[in-house]
């Protein structure tokens, strides 16, 4: 089976390295881990909820897929299952989000949050009809537009997904009994509550509240908006089950002063600076599962909750997942570095760069303006469907500005700057390959094309290098440029940026062709939910 791309089913698979994801459970209660299987299974059934909110027809192609794998147990078949459940769907994500199943069209820019044949047009218009509370809804995180006779109606997640939800908040106050944390247990409890009443706040704030001596940590329920891309509002399904690493979020707790400072030198004019900086508490984790809006390739960090008013309530908490960093870095960086880099840059590629560097990353997210100069609307609300490429690439380049100031000023003295600024340019052909219709690989071809084109980088043949000498100020100036487009609420000169800057420069496509042999990314082997779904079963 062959598709536009030419990559049959076995090639698409190769491009995803299986890596077990193991993590220590030796200090866990029996009850913390009887807790990780109820949680296990509410990732599951948000799996489903997941597959209902992408597309219209996910569900039954999904069913159908899962019959043909068992019932003809071709090696054809197998592939297309195993391929669809790590794509979360029929769509290449590294490939433009191209079909691999024949039967299927492109990716619906609605998913299935908004009727695939409503236009922006008239969703506008729609929302002019409504209340104040309404409106709120319309282009909030948890309510699906649907088409009925005559127009377009709300339905709340609660209602849509009440199937798969429903059940998810008994096993969520389940999982509350067995905890060994009461502030765990909290969120547990509050966000079950949630699913059933549609009414997210409170547990947004509970799941800051959680204590850092928990051994556990998840992250469940909508939180994402990539794959709205009409509005980039409504939030999707998802689950990722964590155990603790202490000694991790230990090492790394000097950085949650340095968001203010990184603030203050920001080269950006004063009145975009964010007045309202709360640092966020950084936990460092082990993945053990995940399920629904966790596509392939996989999420290494993630800074919540993405709801501002929870942000101006409780601020955010940032958790880097040290396992799925660790397997990036040794099935996926380090071979595409003796690829691109020079002989003599390819030394300067580590762990603790990248680890570090995703960390400032989720920070930086923090930083900046978050609303647009003189108004009240947020950045998301004006760049719509660009706001999730933008972001990514602000925290990305914010991040790599902050490395070199904390180096400067004293905070980073055993990662060396010439470390983070080759271990990230690496890094960048890493995460392009996931497409320039993913919001990450778009923002980081931005900027790989900027730093490209003001110096920052250069190619000498078909090996690239960092020049020590332009870099700082190239990636000053681009964190300068996206965040007073940001700032603007400027979605024109978005756009313009987007064109200008969105694509693979031919130097940097010539080089991704050589990768063809690299795995893209990782696929995950959850050894330890398998081993506790047979002890607890």
């Amino acid at each position: 089976m062959i598709s536009s791309s030419g990559l049959s089913l076995h090639e698409r698979l190769s491009n995803y390295k299986l890596t077990e994801l193991r993590a220590d459970l030796s200090h866990l209660t029996e009850g913390d881990k009887q807790a990780l299987v109820k949680l296990a299974d509410v990732s599951d059934l948000l799996n489903s909820a997941y597959y209902q909110q992408i597309w219209t027809g996910a569900p039954r192609l999904r069913q159908q897929l899962t019959q043909e794998a068992h019932v003809n147990g071709t090696e054809e078949a197998r592939e297309r299952l195993t391929l669809f459940e790590l794509f979360k769907g029929p769509w290449d994500r590294s490939f433009e989000n191209e079909p691999f199943i024949d039967s299927v069209g492109p990716k619906p820019k609605s998913a299935n949050v908004y009727p695939e044949s409503m236009t922006k047009e008239e969703f506008a218009a729609w929302v002019d009809t409504l209340g104040e509370a309404e409106r709120k809804r319309a282009h909030g995180f948890y309510d699906v537009v649907k088409r009925r006779e005559g127009g377009l109606e709300l339905a709340s997640y609660a209602d849509e997904y009440r199937a798969h939800l429903e059940p998810a908040a008994r096993l969520m106050r389940e999982a509350a009994e067995l905890v060994s944390d009461e502030s765990f247990a909290r969120f547990l409890r509050l966000r079950g509550n949630a699913f059933e009443s549609n009414r997210y706040l409170e547990s947004e704030v509970a799941w800051l509240n959680i204590s850092h001596t928990s051994a556990l940590e998840a992250a469940v329920g909508p939180y994402e908006t990539y794959e709205d891309e009409m509005f980039s509002a409504k939030a999707f399904f998802e689950s990722m089950v964590h155990v603790r690493d202490f000694e991790g979020t230990k090492m790394l707790d000097k950085f949650t002063s340095s968001l203010e400072l990184v603030e203050r030198h920001l080269p950006i004019p004063e009145q975009y600076r964010n007045r309202e900086l709360v640092p966020p508490p950084i936990v460092v984790v082990n993945q053990v599962y995940n399920g629904g809006d966790t596509a392939v390739p996989m999420t290494a960090a993630y800074n919540l909750p993405n709801d501002e008013e929870a942000i101006e309530m409780g601020g955010s908490k940032l958790t880097l997942i040290r396992n799925v960093q660790l397997g990036k870095v040794r099935s996926v960086l380090e071979p595409i570095a003796r690829v691109v880099l020079s002989d003599e840059d390819q030394g300067y590629v580590t762990f603790d760069a990248f680890f570090t560097h995703v960390l400032l990353h989720e920070v930086a997210h923090s930083n900046g303006p978050h609303r647009v100069l003189g108004s009240r609307d947020t950045v998301r609300s004006r760049l719509q469907d660009l706001h999730s490429a933008f972001e990514e690439a602000k925290a990305d380049i914010a991040g790599l500005f902050a490395a070199q100031l904390l180096i400067d000023q004293g905070v980073i003295d055993d990662i060396s700057a010439r470390q983070f600024y080759t271990t990230y340019l690496a890094s960048a052909f890493r995460s392009v390959r996931f497409g320039l219709a993913e919001a990450h690989g778009l923002g980081q071809a931005m900027q790989l094309s900027y730093l490209l084109e003001h110096g920052g980088f250069v190619c000498v043949g078909e090996r690239f290098s960092v020049d020590m000498k332009r870099i700082p100020g190239a990636v000053a100036d681009l964190t300068r440029d996206i965040m007073l487009i940001q700032g603007d609420g400027d979605k024109e000169r978005a756009l313009a940026f987007k064109e200008r800057y969105g694509r693979l420069v031919p130097e940097v496509a010539v080089v991704l062709e050589r990768l063809r042999d690299v795995p893209i990314d990782i696929a995950p082997v959850w050894a330890d939910i398998d081993e506790l779904r047979e002890q607890y079963r």
